[in-house]
């Protein structure tokens, strides 16, 4: 085997090797895009003000009803997909009516919130 071919063979396994490592654009929610776009989460926090912390949640720990959700303890899970469930779909027996696509940019606007919850979360201890 010559130098070049072991050379080819071995770029070829690092680069499977870290492409194996990096999640695939597909495994990304789409409040992982909007995270990192500062007028998402800017519009994210907006509908969390005007709808969420309107009536229910809040901005900061008090005395509500409704779970804070800014902390790391989620009731109905949360992964980003079991938060946009909880938030379209309500959670029955609870005050938590689900939103379905009833945002102005529809379900978009849900990962919006998404994308501002995790972005304004406390340290949960995970790297």
């Amino acid at each position: 085997m010559t130098r070049h071919v072991r050379s080819a063979i071995v770029a070829a396994a690092v680069a499977t090797f870290i492409v194996g490592c990096s999640p695939a654009p597909s495994e990304q929610s789409p409040a992982d895009r909007f995270a990192k776009d500062p007028a998402a989460v800017k519009r994210g926090k907006g509908i969390f003000v005007g709808t969420c912390a309107a009536y229910c949640h809040s901005l900061k720990k008090d005395n509500r009803d409704a779970p804070y959700l800014f902390d790391c303890e989620w009731l109905h899970g949360g992964s980003d997909a079991e938060i946009h469930n909880t938030i379209v779909n309500g959670v029955p027996g609870t005050r938590m009516v689900g939103f379905g696509n009833g945002f102005p940019q529809g379900d978009d606007d849900a990962w919006r919130v998404i994308a501002f919850l995790k972005t304004n979360r406390e340290s949960c201890g995970a790297p």
